[in-house]
């Protein structure tokens, strides 16, 4: 029996409608998130975390009548608006965090759904990394001071535990996961052993590279001139989150915050910001691969369509798996 479905891909491929549709499909199943900046309160626009997803209509036949109508449910989710903006949240965290929300949801007879693009989260999990809080390292980060996030990139990729680079695009985020790569070099950690090990069907949400970045550039716009995500980064400065904190988030918040401290005009941000979205999916696609290879069974399902029947070929391919085993 498995013990969870997985779901992921990368950002606008629908995954997270996807997933919604397949709990309320299967009827007795839970979201968890695993998004590394999903999980602060007041970041919702940036972070896409389209809480809308989880509010689904399903279809209902009458016996009685021909007529059918259609039912409303919303579905659970954990590790959602978790932690305060401008704090920091850690794989470690992610994976205490997760354990928690895992049995509590299997505690209660249902079935965990894992769905999330941060690629380090989803494989700490499903490859069961040990739990290993790693401490700051003052020397190592006087040492990094200064140098260039390629330079950064480059160092990082040096170390053969390979790290998820899909979310290093500032160098502070750079300089962290140098920190930790070193601290399990150092104390020689080997973080693939169990966690523990569990059992789950993992599903890919994979998406023709034109049309993904035709929804990132539309989602962006959507975004920016509908729903209010310059309003957002605005509102998170002035309830005092450091900007430097909002900048080391990357992407959304790096740029609008930017731009927001004049130190971008607005044609500039939104340029910047689509082509480092569109870097982002690529290097999610990039890592994906990479868990492949490393051991992670991924069956991959061509999005784009309505995330009903994605999700109901999904519920097939799990009962089909279930029946194996």
């Amino acid at each position: 029996m498995h013990d969870m479905i997985t779901i992921l891909g990368p950002t606008a491929c629908g995954k997270t409608a996807v997933a919604t549709h397949l709990a309320a499909t299967l009827g007795n199943a839970e979201i968890i998130s695993a998004d590394s900046r999903q999980v602060f309160r007041g970041m919702d626009i940036g972070t896409g975390k389209d809480l809308a997803d989880f509010v689904v209509s399903l279809p209902q036949s009458s016996s009685e009548h021909s007529d059918s109508h259609s039912q409303t449910v919303t579905i659970p989710h954990h590790l959602i608006d978790i932690a305060d903006p401008g704090t920091k949240y850690s794989v470690f965290e992610f994976q205490r965090d997760f354990l928690k929300a895992f049995d509590d949801i299997r505690g209660r007879k249902a079935l965990p759904i894992l769905c999330g693009g941060t690629g380090l989260y989803i494989e700490s999990v499903l490859r069961a990394y040990k739990l290993v809080e790693v401490p700051v390292n003052s020397l190592l980060r006087e040492k990094l001071e200064g140098k260039s996030l390629s330079e950064l990139t480059d160092i990082l990729r040096s170390y053969k535990r390979l790290h998820n680079t899909t979310d290093v695009d500032t160098a502070r985020r750079a300089i962290r996961a140098i920190e930790i790569e070193d601290f399990y070099r150092e104390h020689h950690i080997d973080d693939t052993q169990p966690f523990p090990t569990l059992k789950s069907l993992t599903i890919g949400i994979s998406v023709d590279r034109m049309l993904r970045r035709e929804r990132i550039s539309k989602r962006l716009r959507h975004r920016l001139e509908h729903e209010g995500m310059v309003e957002e980064v605005e509102s998170l400065l002035a309830q005092g989150v450091p900007a430097e904190a909002l900048i080391s988030y990357g992407l959304e918040y790096r740029y609008l915050t930017l731009y927001i401290c004049g130190q971008l005009s607005y044609e500039e941000m939104v340029r910047q910001l689509e082509i480092a979205i569109h870097q982002f999916a690529k290097r999610q696609m990039t890592y994906f691969r990479g868990m492949e290879r490393r051991g992670v069974h991924i069956h991959w399902i061509e999005g784009g369509g309505p995330a009903a029947e994605t999700a109901e070929s999904i519920v097939t391919l799990f009962k089909d798996r279930q029946e194996e085993i």
